[in-house]
């Protein structure tokens, strides 16, 4: 939707591009070309045999930034999306104008945590199910109580109709085994060699802006990683956290998603609307807190 600089929104899981309804007229409205795609092996895209991992899906990101005729995109990414978004700044610079992850704290904090941190590991039960031989088959029949689970003790934006149409997409084809497979490397990667080459490479600090949003009921990953995340930017850094919320930010408070994004991009990132098209969005209800430049770190 639009026209301007491109936006490039990367959905998570159990969702596919829909995940991102609400946002797409806004930054639209804002003087961005808004697009929203489907991950390899979710919903309506290819489903080869591989390439469900992190540096397959950032390459297929930036591929489909060049397909549009863009150079650079800003990437906003949440839950698995927010993953590869985390990842678009070391692994393809070359395309990655600024960063927006949701819902997860960046890649290397997370896979400590998740081995060390005793909340984390407990909220990693989804993860370690995903590994059982037979888990690709049974993706679409926990997509409800995955989204109940994960959500915020507000959940009237999880209605029978958007538990439907999540279910139907993860019951494509071959769409279950994708998922299982991105969250089995995700898993694994620090025991692998070419996950642990991920992480490396992912641990540089990032120079590009990044606006960091967190729902403070997040039961899939802790909020309290995020201030963690810190320690991998030193560019332009802001973070949110939305109270009352819980993973799923953009669709249980899609109003004040909108604010914080807009009014981020259009410091970060000016569009061709200015700032009039900003007054359509709802002031923000998170706690947005900006920290600006940071002097990188002696090396």
């Amino acid at each position: 939707m639009g026209s301007g600089p491109l936006v490039l929104f990367v959905h998570g899981y159990p969702q596919f591009w829909w995940s991102w309804r609400f946002q797409l007229p806004a930054v639209a409205a804002a003087g961005y070309r808004a697009v929203a795609l489907d991950l390899r092996g979710f919903g309506a895209s290819d489903k080869p045999p591989a390439g469900y991992d992190g540096p397959t899906a950032c390459d297929d990101l930036a591929a489909v930034v060049r397909s549009l005729g863009a150079d650079r995109a800003v990437f906003v990414g949440q839950g698995l999306g927010g993953w590869f978004t985390w990842s678009m700044p070391a692994l393809r610079p070359d395309v990655t104008a600024a960063i927006a992850p949701v819902g997860v704290p960046h890649p290397a904090v997370f896979h400590r945590a998740m081995w060390r941190h005793p909340l984390q590991w407990r909220s990693n039960g989804h993860l370690r199910a995903m590994q059982a031989p037979f888990a690709s088959g049974r993706q679409a029949m926990t997509v409800g109580r995955r989204l109940r689970a994960w959500s915020g003790p507000d959940q009237a934006w999880l209605t029978p109709q958007v538990v439907a149409r999540y279910t139907e997409a993860l019951s494509v084809p071959f769409a279950g085994q994708a998922a299982a497979e991105y969250h089995r490397w995700l898993y694994r990667c620090p025991l692998t060699p070419s996950g642990a080459r991920y992480l490396h490479r992912v641990s540089k600090e990032i120079t590009v802006p990044v606006l960091h949003v967190h729902g403070q009921q997040d039961l899939s990953s802790l909020p309290i990683l995020s201030a963690e995340s810190r320690r991998h930017t030193s560019g332009p850094l802001q973070t949110a956290e939305v109270p009352g919320v819980g993973h799923f930010v953009p669709e249980e408070a899609p109003s004040q998603m909108n604010s914080l994004l807009v009014d981020w991009l259009s410091a970060v990132h000016p569009g061709h609307g200015g700032t009039a098209a900003r007054s359509a969005t709802a002031t923000a209800a998170g706690r947005s807190r900006p920290t600006g430049r940071r002097s990188p770190r002696p090396r």
